[in-house]
């Protein structure tokens, strides 16, 4: 690894190889040359002077690029485009005369854009499926587990901690539910030419509409898509790339959401993230735990959704038919947003494989909690036993505010019952009380939630996609 110059912690920490790769040059300049290749194949279909041995002898060079070549023919002809020219050209000499016949550089910039965002929210939903899968499993083994949930991060109803799981696993069925579409909206920008108008394609094909509309039929089903744009100028909308990018904002937010909470659960001690034996959680205080994976989450989350916000600007400040103000930004925003969507999936899967629960804990919460929750069902109680309602509401508030004196004040546990059994408007004791206070009585449908929506929602989710499982939790690096 060289250590005199700046490389990008995505591509040498965070993301996966996966990603990476799909962001290299390699598979950009490859695919531009299966582009080139379309591009001949169709115009030769379609009656140009084109032959097979010249798009055979192309086929067998995809992958040969010449770098270094293509770096001095950049260097000399200040164009990218034009220097990968003429190194398939020295490539494959005898289809140097027809490749990028009619094209503009956005024919092979703009829809390999195209093909790579694809094939990368196609890979951040296969992760994002795995995600789910993890959690779907943890909701399951706990759903019946009560725990006190929180409005206002304040003690509030009792919830189960399957149930929790089930809001985050509902955030990413949204996610995957705009992944999908964006996967299934994006389309090629085609053969359009230089500002839109396929004028130099009605050249080749002599002013024939149908073979031009044709030639772009073609290119995109060799490349794998049913549709060009309908319209554009020279590229596509970049819109686009902020509908992608927002997509991933989406996945960025709803991972920042369960990161967060995993903090706040772990400074309870009710759950952990996963925690390596050799693991050290500070370099002063040796006792620690940090929560590290997830913190790193949230930091990634933050770029991401900032991200979203410079795909939209980008969008905005595009001129006409063309500009180039969004090239260098878009070499930046667009792989960085995914590789680091990337790390933070596989980040979320290896928490959620291994999430940590401390049912004692949890128990010894909801019992300083429980008595407060339980009053109106004492409450009922009492007046079924022929209490005055209204008199016994205002017994209970008195001894809640002392009770809650005794907790906040004096730092001593909750003595509520104590006080409700040892007034005679109760007529009741506490050995009673405390029979009341199942926590499982206080859960609700939670239990039943968590079983309806991931039988009726997730798993089916799962199914449609193929994934039984979270699978192996992936190997984060330091």
């Amino acid at each position: 690894m060289s250590t005199d110059t700046y490389i990008s912690p995505l591509s040498s920490r965070y993301a996966s190889k996966e990603m990476r790769y799909l962001f290299s040059a390699d598979k950009k300049f490859s695919t531009w040359r299966r582009l080139w290749i379309a591009l001949a194949r169709a115009e030769k279909t379609l009656g140009l002077d084109i032959t097979d041995a010249q798009i055979a002898e192309m086929e067998a060079h995809i992958h040969d690029i010449d770098y270094d070549y293509a770096a001095q023919a950049e260097k000399r002809l200040r164009h990218d485009v034009m220097a990968h020219i003429h190194t398939f050209g020295k490539a494959a000499p005898s289809a140097m005369p027809i490749i990028h016949l009619g094209a503009t550089s956005c024919y092979v910039g703009d829809n390999t854009d195209i093909i790579i965002m694809r094939e990368a929210l196609t890979l951040v939903r296969d992760k994002l499926l795995r995600a789910v899968a993890a959690l779907a499993a943890f909701a399951e083994k706990y759903k019946a587990l009560p725990t006190l949930g929180f409005t206002h991060f304040q003690p509030a109803q009792l919830v189960t901690v399957g149930k929790r799981a089930c809001l985050w696993i509902n955030d990413l069925m949204l996610d995957l539910a705009e992944l999908t579409h964006r996967i299934d909206s994006l389309k090629l920008l085609g053969s359009k030419g230089t500002t839109g108008t396929q004028a130099s394609f009605m050249e080749l094909f002599g002013g024939d509409h149908e073979k031009v509309k044709r030639l772009e039929e073609l290119i995109a089903a060799e490349m794998g898509f049913p549709a060009t744009a309908p319209v554009s100028g020279q590229t596509y909308s970049r819109k686009e790339d902020y509908f992608v990018l927002s997509t991933l904002s989406g996945v960025a937010q709803s991972a920042q959401k369960f990161a967060t909470d995993m903090r706040l659960l772990s400074h309870l001690k009710e759950c952990e993230e996963p925690f390596e034996a050799d693991q050290i959680g500070s370099s002063a205080m040796p006792y620690k735990r940090n929560p590290m994976r997830c913190e790193r989450i949230c930091s990634l989350a933050r770029y991401v959704i900032s991200d979203a916000a410079n795909a939209a600007q980008t969008a905005a400040a595009q001129w006409f038919e063309r500009t180039l103000d969004d090239s260098a930004n878009k070499r930046i925003s667009v792989p960085e947003a995914f590789l680091a969507v990337d790390a933070i999936l596989n980040i979320y899967i290896n928490v959620a494989s291994g999430i940590m629960v401390y049912p004692q804990v949890i128990a010894r919460r909801i019992e300083g909690e429980l008595p407060f929750m339980a009053s109106e069902n004492i409450m009922m109680k009492a007046v079924k036993l022929g209490g005055d309602r209204q008199a016994l509401h205002e017994a209970i508030r008195v001894h809640s505010i002392a009770a809650g004196a005794v907790v906040k004040e004096r730092g001593e546990a909750n003595d509520l019952l104590s006080r409700i059994a040892a007034d005679p408007l109760f007529n009741t004791t506490e050995d009673e009380l405390r029979r009341e206070l199942d926590p499982a009585k206080f859960t609700g449908r939670a239990p039943e939630q968590v079983s309806e929506y991931l039988r009726d929602v997730v798993r089916p989710a799962l199914a449609e996609y193929g994934v039984a499982d979270a699978g192996e939790a992936p190997e984060l690096e330091v």
